[in-house]
């Protein structure tokens, strides 16, 4: 309805100033007259509700809509004006601003409708008091700025139809984030902070008290909404989730209202946002109490949270424990003094006088039919006798805003008309020339606050953080608990003393209202599938990854040397394994080890102290001592395979190992061949010992084992082992182990032993016939498929291994291969020597003394 009536006001307006007669302007319509005036040397005009209602009788279409009926003072409005006729008062009495300039004003009511705000804010401009003008349509603009209008929707249209022009639009109590926008509305600008930082201001304190399931409801207008899109837009930023989100107007329906009821108490948040004006309020807590809506934490805006109106509606503690924001207080000397002294409003008006006083004291000044009071004003009542809406002074910092809005238009044009003891120029600025130094103006009020505006024609944020607190006397008081400064740094924008707040129903803690209870550490959100970012499942963090704080979005990879302990909320060192001496494994096998090469030992002395026997001499001596000497190696070398692996221990432990056992097995090798050609050589007529005598048997083992030093030189050469941390087969661990570098060099030398021992195993088999005499080639056999057998067994073991185990088949193969070498080829000879020493004659050996 409204819109309708606001299109054909402009459409009125546009003709009452756009429709020549020749070069004079022909007002047409009904004029528009202020409701308090004064003369001036420069004009200021100012758009106040004085009325909050307004009627209209004929919407036919058919004629030209009457006049607007105005209805419902607002006391507000007074105390506005006078706040503006004080400021201009003080300016004109002053020596130092303007001085010789004299100030006027225009006030005007908008009944707190957009298109009355429109009509009159073209009437400001052009200054259609009258119904017949002959004055030139290109006459400057009536007043060099306008105050006002209070309410978002009356500035966003009044700005919209004059900001083409120029004019100043100074707002002090018009919020909106969208006035902000200087592409639209040019010469809009406020004394009032934008709701963008009120937004945030709020979004950061709900943050603060770890709400992130918050309820909001609106106003169903242009504050309300673009006010909470900005909180919605913030709140997302800082993670908080808006469960709903409702718009509520007082003319809304009863049943719109149940719905928006029925909505909240379905809910699971335990916070509202109200992002409304105080008359919204008012209503809202008449409804939540006629549904017995209790116990939510409110959390209001600077627009309704001082309201007397509010906190004396609500005496059933519906918003007992609220939390919001609250323009800063300050105090201007003097001002409160003036806004009750209404004489100079009789002056300046008569007629806004005459409602004023009938509507304040509820008496009539001419007994009328249609006067709804009956009692007779005197015109001597005294306002100190009441306690209303005029009286009241909790909306002081929004009289300030109108003062230094009256100031801003003073210092400016003290700097454009070139005033320093006196002001050479008394005439009006031009409007564009005006507005762009209005908008850097920088001053101080008498009370020491610096006024300015940024770009966006704002000036910067500060609130202070208010808490609804019940008196002794069950009323409630505004405790101021903190403060918030957009100019700070993020971090310090926002201090609150919790301590002095007092919650919803007199709790001590503060409330809780979450979707989803905080993930502790060691596990990750994981938002539930339809619903918001608020409200979802704590998944543990996977091995391997950690979350250290609460409310973690996601677990992070632990570096490669460490592991994530079992609660997942660190990551520690991960434990390093490797075969030690320290460990059982390791204690054994060194163990074993050491027992190979004692035994070993033992052996090579009883050989050495028997070595001019016979059975000590029928084989070659020679190699049987070099062969020990090559088991003792052998059983020493698994040595180099415990331990923390190192660059030379990798390089040591695998060429020592082929060499030592290649030098073995060339040793075997040798004692084989030496046994067939013993055998060949007892044939009559056969000299094949010559060609394999000790030295050609020294040349067959050094040639052998050279083999195998080639090959190891060639891997040490091009790639040899070197340490290395397996992080693959175990996760939790890290295995220290020596990587092969080069797998073919590590299959050769192995090959290498292998063909030697097959050699060495095919020679004994074919002689292990022989007769007893020669019966060592029996053992050399039966040691060689021990050892082939180790070996064969060897690889897939070897292969399959994890970890450390690796290293321990290894070993086990060398010692096991080594003790089968040692005990078949040598224990039995030790046998004979040390128990059946009968046996170990020549004439035993060869054959020709039976022995029982």
């Amino acid at each position: 309805m409204e819109h309708i009536i606001a299109f054909l006001h402009v459409v009125m307006a546009i003709m009452n100033f756009s429709r020549t007669n020749g070069t004079f302007c022909s007002l047409q319509g009904e004029p528009v007259y202020p409701q308090l005036s004064k003369e001036g040397d420069i004009m200021v005009g100012a758009i106040f509700h004085f009325h909050s209602k307004w009627q209209i009788a004929d919407l036919s279409y058919s004629v030209r809509p009457p006049p607007v009926k105005c209805t419902g003072l607002d006391f507000r409005a007074f105390q506005f004006s006078q706040t503006m006729i004080y400021a201009i008062e003080e300016i004109n009495n002053s020596s130092s601003l303007l001085p010789g300039v004299s100030l006027g004003y225009k006030i005007y009511d908008s009944c707190s409708s957009a298109a009355m705000g429109v009509r009159v804010a073209m009437a400001l401009v052009n200054g259609n008091e009258n119904s017949d003008l002959n004055e030139p349509c290109t006459k400057p603009t009536e007043v060099q700025a306008m105050i006002g209008e209070t309410f978002s929707s009356a500035s966003i249209a009044m700005a919209n139809s004059v900001g083409p022009l120029g004019v100043p639009i100074i707002s002090h109590y018009s919020t909106c984030e969208c006035l902000s926008d200087k592409r639209k509305y040019p010469s809009f600008l406020r004394t009032i902070p934008s709701d963008y930082y009120q937004s945030r201001a709020l979004a950061e304190m709900v943050k603060y008290f770890g709400w992130t399931w918050v309820g909001a409801i609106r106003t169903d207008d242009a504050y309300g909404n673009n006010g909470m899109a900005a909180f919605t837009e913030a709140a997302k930023q800082l993670g908080i989730c808006l469960e709903y989100s409702l718009p509520f107007y007082t003319t809304y329906s009863e049943e719109k209202v149940l719905r928006i009821i029925q909505q909240i108490k379905s809910s699971t948040s335990r916070v509202i946002v109200g992002f409304l004006h105080t008359w919204d309020m008012e209503m809202l807590v008449q409804v939540f109490f006629k549904h017995n809506i209790t116990g939510y934490q409110w959390v209001g805006t600077e627009a309704w949270f001082i309201s007397p109106g509010v906190a004396k509606l609500d005496k059933n503690n519906i918003v007992q424990g609220a939390i919001g924001l609250a323009i800063p207080k300050t105090t201007i000397t003097g001002l409160k003094e003036f806004i009750l002294d209404v004489h100079p409003l009789k002056s300046a008006g008569n007629a806004a006088f005459t409602e004023f006083w009938e509507e304040m004291f509820q008496c009539t000044f001419t007994m009328k039919n249609e006067s709804k009071y009956k009692t007779v004003c005197t015109g001597s009542e005294k306002l100190s006798e009441l306690e209303n809406a005029f009286t009241d002074m909790s909306l002081m910092p929004i009289f300030s805003n109108v003062y230094k809005g009256i100031y801003a238009v003073a210092h400016t044009l003290h700097g454009l008309l070139g005033c320093i003891q006196s002001c050479p120029i008394k005439k009006q600025p031009d409007p564009f020339t005006f507005l762009k130094h209005l908008k850097m103006v920088r001053f101080q009020t008498k009370n020491g606050e610096d006024v300015f505006f940024d770009e966006n024609g704002d000036p910067p944020a500060k609130y202070d953080i208010i808490n609804w607190q019940r008196t002794k006397e069950n009323q409630y008081e505004f405790v101021n608990i903190g403060h918030y400064d957009s100019s700070f740094s993020p971090n310090d924008r926002l201090l609150i003393n919790t301590a002095s707040i007092v919650w919803a129903q007199n709790s001590k803690d503060v409330p809780r209202s979450v979707c989803s209870e905080s993930c502790p550490p060691g596990t990750r959100k994981a938002v539930q599938k339809g619903k918001p970012i608020c409200c979802f499942d704590c998944i543990p963090c996977a091995e391997g990854e950690i979350s250290n704080m609460t409310d973690s979005i996601e677990c992070e990879k632990c570096y490669q040397d460490y592991w994530s302990n079992p609660h997942r909320d660190e990551c520690v060192k991960k434990d390093i394994e490797f075969l030690s001496y320290e460990e059982t494994m390791g204690i054994l096998l060194t163990a074993v080890s050491i027992i190979g090469a004692l035994t070993t030992i033992i052996i090579t002395i009883i050989f050495f102290k028997y070595k001019d026997t016979p059975i000590v001499k029928a084989n070659n001596s020679e190699l049987s001592f070099l062969l020990l000497f090559s088991l003792t190696l052998c059983f020493l070398c698994s040595l180099t395979f415990i331990g923390q692996p190192s660059e030379w221990s990798c390089m040591l432990r695998h060429t020592m190992f082929g060499i030592i056992f290649v030098l073995c097995i060339s040793c075997v090798l040798g004692k084989t061949i030496v046994v067939l050609m013993a055998f060949r050589a007892t044939l009559p007529g056969s000299n094949v010992m010559k060609w394999f005598g000790p030295p050609q048997q020294r040349l067959s083992v050094l040639a052998f084992t050279l083999i195998q030093v080639l090959i190891c030189v060639i891997w040490l050469a091009t790639s040899p082992p070197f340490p290395f941390k397996n992080l693959k087969h175990y996760k939790e661990k890290i295995i220290l182990e020596c990587s092969l570098g080069s797998n073919v060099g590590f299959w050769a030398v192995l090959g290498y032993i292998g063909l030697l021992a097959l050699l060495c195993f095919i020679l004994a088999f074919l002689a292990r016939k022989l007769p007893d005499n020669f019966n060592e080639a029996k053992f050399i056999t039966f040691s060689m498929l021990i050892f082939c057998a180790v070996w064969v067994t060897f690889i897939p073991a070897y292969v399959s291994s994890p970890g450390k185990f690796t290293v321990a088949v290894e070993i086990f193969a060398i010692l096991a291969s080594s003790f089968g070498l040692l005990f078949c080829i040598f224990l039995p000879k030790c046998y004979i020597i040390i128990l059946k020493p009968e046996k170990n004659t020549k004439k035993q050996m060869m054959g020709k003394v039976p022995v029982k």
